[in-house]
C-alpha cells in the first residue's frame, strides 16, 4: 500500500497531532491542506476518502472524531468524497507495546458494504505507528468490495527499513516554498 505522511511523530509536529487529539479542532484544515499537497499523486479522481475512525470512548472524551474531521477537510482541498465507512468495534491502539499493537486484529467494521462494494479508498488517518490499523481497516474494506489504493497520515512513527522512506522525496518536492 502506497502510504504518505507529512513528517515523523516528534518534535513540533507530534505536539501539533497532541493538540488536535486534544481538542484543537482548528489545526484539521491546516493538516488536511498539507495532506492534499503532499499526497496530490495519490488524490485522483474517483477515489473516495475514509477516515480511520476512533474508539467510541476517546470520540466522547473529544467531542469529535479526528480520523473522520481529517478525512471532510481534506475532501475541501482535493474534491474527492469523504464517507464514514468504518467503525471501531475494538479497544484503541495507544498504551499498547508494538507486538500487541501488531498482533490486534477485528478491531473495525464496514458501516455499509453495499456502498463500500467498487470504491477506490484511501485512508486518512492521524498517526501511523505499526501499520496494524492500516491492515485492519483495509481487510474490512476489501471483504466489503472495496480497493484500498493508499493511506494518508498527519505522522509516523520512524523506524529503520519501514516503507515510509520511499515517500520522503516526494514530501519534499511537494512542499511549499518561502519566496
Amino acid at each position: 500500500m502506497r502510504a504518505i505522511a507529512l513528517g515523523p511523530y516528534e518534535g513540533r509536529l507530534r505536539r501539533a497531532v497532541l493538540g488536535l487529539k486534544g481538542g484543537r479542532r482548528d489545526l484539521a484544515p491546516e493538516f488536511a491542506c498539507l495532506l492534499a499537497v503532499a499526497a496530490c499523486e495519490l488524490l485522483l479522481p474517483g477515489r473516495v476518502l475514509v477516515g480511520v475512525p476512533t474508539t467510541r470512548r476517546r470520540r466522547s472524551v473529544r467531542g469529535f472524531d479526528q480520523g473522520h474531521m481529517l478525512a471532510g477537510e481534506l475532501e475541501r482541498f482535493s474534491g474527492l468524497p469523504s464517507l464514514s465507512l468504518l467503525s471501531a468495534t475494538g479497544k484503541a491502539q495507544q498504551g499498547r507495546a508494538r507486538g500487541a499493537r501488531l498482533q490486534a486484529r477485528g478491531r473495525f467494521a464496514c458501516e455499509s458494504a453495499s456502498l463500500a462494494r467498487g470504491l477506490e479508498v484511501l485512508l486518512v488517518d492521524d498517526v501511523v505507528t505499526t501499520g496494524a490499523t492500516l491492515r485492519d481497516c483495509t481487510a474490512v474494506l476489501e471483504r466489503a468490495g472495496a480497493r484500498v489504493e493508499g493511506a494518508l497520515a498527519i505522522a509516523r512513527a520512524e523506524r529503520a527499513g519501514h516503507p515510509w522512506e520511499q515517500h520522503e522525496s516526494n514530501l519534499e518536492r511537494n512542499r511549499p516554498r518561502r519566496k
